[in-house]
């Protein structure tokens, strides 16, 4: 199956299950306190639905926009903006007649599902599959460094022993624990066999997003192909699995990180490159694609290892790793709103591309937990539109005693609305131009 299609039926199933829970998460609190839900829509309904159904009070459906989906609580303002219901004496089923408590357990329940299923998802994969990682032993060439890394003091073939003191589990973790976390040394075992520990300057996180080196650190691999990629520009070349690469245009190859750069500097122009095969030097012509690409994958020389966990362990190592996801998360955050983290925002197109090109159940599931958490996060934030900004008024009510207006919550709900639209466009408009320029 075309691996687009493949990622796009992932994404809607992903999203569908997140948005149902999400809002059965707002749907259960509000019937438990009584308070009439008159829709519950998976997707939006713009103008018509694909399918809808009343059932008691409540209006299920299935709407044609897939930008996420809504209950409609009576007598609450939100997206919907009905003003007419609003201009009626309050009900006693209505949202606006309850306590403040209530309506603020009513708002935080689509968060606390999305946070919660989260977690709850890696613990489940923690169970089932357990957990990959690389030790120092298991990759025998070590890393190659970026020239701005070696200025520490790194050496190409370093492998990683410890972190702040401590064994680092999965050594293919390191990139994000600069990037993300308090890194303040490394200790590494050189090629020669000799041990250092490498002080890592201050806010390292910041200063690879400035100068754009997110992976300071890379497997080194000698470059011998393992996949040709049909179709692509290798494969066309007659390149095969087991050749060995020797130069491309005459710089010679030593090991598979050095091809990357000399195939993105010469996209869609002809390169001559020398392999081996079987014993033999040959030589052919090469074109990279539009991207930069090749079409070829090399033998790792990686053993990835496996831990399985208990019941007892794996809830424990997947409310861990929830935690430290979200952390992350939030973290990095504060990229956004710097001119290139907000030229980075991506849309429907990016979230799609953290799906595998191939079904893969644990991928799915570890990227869906991720979205969870995000959703979470970003649902949380005190945006009007978004469940944040009624919390926050909610919060403002119940320490002042006060209750904002309606005529203000109307028009903070509308600036609210048009800052999510714009915000989506936005993102979604980034995704376009990568396609069609990067």
């Amino acid at each position: 199956m075309d691996p687009f299609l493949v990622k796009t039926i992932q994404l809607l199933l992903s999203l569908s299950l997140l948005i149902v829970l999400h809002e059965l998460g707002h749907y259960i609190p509000a019937k438990l306190f009584k308070t009439r839900v008159e829709k519950f829509f998976l997707f939006f309904d713009v103008k018509f639905a694909l399918f809808k159904k009343k059932i008691g009070e409540t209006e299920y459906g299935l709407g044609w926009l897939p930008l996420g989906g809504y209950v409609k609580i009576a007598g609450m303002i939100d997206e919907s903006m009905d003003k007419e219901q609003m201009a009626l004496p309050p009900q006693p089923w209505e949202f606006r007649s309850k306590p403040a408590w209530q309506r603020l357990i009513i708002m935080l329940g689509g968060v606390t599902v999305n946070l919660v299923l989260g977690f709850l998802i890696y613990m489940m994969i923690m169970f089932v599959w357990g957990t990959a990682y690389v030790g120092p032993d298991e990759m025998p060439n070590g890393f190659a460094i970026t020239d701005n890394f070696k200025e520490y003091g790194f050496q190409d073939g370093d492998r990683i022993l410890s972190v702040n003191g401590k064994e680092f589990e999965n050594s293919l973790d390191i990139n994000k624990y600069l990037f993300m976390r308090d890194v303040q040394n490394i200790r590494v075992l050189h090629q020669d066999g000799s041990e250092e520990t490498i002080k890592i300057p201050d806010e390292i996180g910041v200063k690879m997003f400035e100068d754009g080196i997110m992976q300071p650190f890379v497997p080194l691999n000698a470059p011998v192909l393992d996949t040709v990629v049909a179709g692509m520009a290798a494969e066309k070349a007659g390149l095969k699995k087991g050749d060995s690469i020797i130069s491309i245009n005459n710089i010679e190859i030593g090991y598979w990180h050095e091809l990357g750069p000399i195939a993105t500097e010469s996209k869609e122009k002809e390169v001559e490159v020398v392999y081996k095969r079987d014993g033999k030097i040959l030589s052919t012509a090469v074109t990279p694609d539009l991207d930069g690409k090749l079409g070829i994958y090399p033998v790792s020389e990686i053993e990835i290892q496996r831990k399985s966990y208990t019941l007892g362990q794996s809830i424990k190592k997947g409310f861990d790793f929830g935690y430290w996801t979200l952390r992350d998360y939030v973290y990095q955050f504060k990229y956004v709103f710097t001119k290139k983290g907000a030229s980075q925002l991506g849309g429907f197109g990016a979230i799609g591309g953290l799906f595998p090109d191939a079904w893969n159940w644990q991928g799915f599931w570890a990227t869906t937990a991720l979205l969870s958490i995000i959703l979470a996060f970003m649902n949380i934030l005190p945006i009007p539109a978004l469940d944040g900004g009624h919390v926050m008024f909610l919060l403002y009510e119940m320490v002042t005693g006060r209750k904002p207006n309606d005529k203000f919550m109307e028009i903070a709900q509308m600036v609210g609305f048009f800052i999510l639209i714009a915000l989506v466009l936005y993102a979604n408009g980034n995704d376009i131009y990568r396609w069609l320029f990067e």
